[in-house]
């Protein structure tokens, strides 16, 4: 068994972990504009990430888009999952597939079209302006980006949240009605606690996606709105600073692993009550 395990670990060490360790050793050298970097050991990258008020206002910025994302991600597609799990007979599979389907589509391209959509010169201000009504800034902001983002993660908080609602017997929903609850009180007290590994499994998902978002927040937030990805991207490719860069990335993997386990711990701990 060990043997077989072999490969993967191997792929794994090569393909993430040493990756990882060098960056994570980049982020400890120190920066220099003609030498790209020297060699060194100081957590001086980090005490200037973690002191600088800008890179706090960025921080925050992408913790709210994440949370919110999260939240609209979930409450829509509970109801999409609800259906499509409890769907019977030959619709079930082309619906499957057109929850899919977005996932074929880059999000370069999903966000161009939200482009097209909410510009100045859109499709819905253009509609409004043909209603009588005055237009509206929609482009550039963090409603653009988060609503671009949810059109992004939610299918895959919807085929989490199938996947575990599909094994809830439909009988326990059924015994709950024939003893006079109401559907609300269904879901509630039956459907929404025996979920709650989906939910568990599909927010962690959810959540790191939108921490990580890159496209989105570029093309639909523009050159003023901040996050923490396009912030590295910027370190690395644009000012050179790779060590500075490196300390974000990992500053940002931490801020993200560490929300995801302390919300996950917290969601099992009341599945298990």
């Amino acid at each position: 068994m060990a043997a077989l395990l072999l490969p993967a670990v191997l792929l794994v060490l090569a393909m993430m972990v040493a990756p990882m360790a060098l960056l994570f050793r980049y982020s400890l050298n120190l920066y220099s504009p003609t030498e790209l970097m020297i060699a060194a050991v100081t957590p001086g990258n980090y005490l200037a990430a973690v002191t600088d008020p800008y890179y706090w206002g960025v921080l925050r910025t992408t913790l709210t888009v994440a949370f919110e994302a999260t939240l609209i991600a979930l409450i829509l597609g509970f109801p999409a999952a609800y259906v499509l799990a409890r769907m019977q007979g030959r619709w079930k599979g082309p619906l499957t597939l057109l929850t899919v389907f977005p996932l074929m589509v880059g999000n370069v391209v999903r966000a161009a079209g939200w482009m097209t959509l909410l510009g100045n010169s859109g499709v819905l201000n253009a509609a409004l302006k043909a209603m009588g009504f005055g237009g509206i800034e929609m482009m550039y902001t963090q409603g653009a980006v988060i609503v671009g983002i949810v059109t992004v993660v939610l299918p895959y908080m919807i085929l989490t949240l199938a996947s575990v609602i599909e094994s809830i017997p439909v009988n326990a929903e059924e015994a709950a009605q024939n003893l006079g609850a109401r559907p609300f009180t269904v879901f509630r007290r039956i459907v929404l606690p025996l979920s709650l590994p989906g939910v568990v499994a599909g927010s962690a998902l959810v959540f790191i996606l939108c921490m990580n978002a890159y496209a989105t927040p570029v093309l639909l937030g523009g050159a003023r709105f901040k996050m923490m990805a396009p912030a590295v991207y910027d370190q690395f490719v644009r000012t050179t600073n790779w060590p500075f860069g490196a300390a974000l990335a990992f500053i940002l993997l931490f801020v993200t692993l560490g929300l995801t386990m302390a919300g996950s711990a917290l969601l099992q701990r009341r599945y298990r009550r």
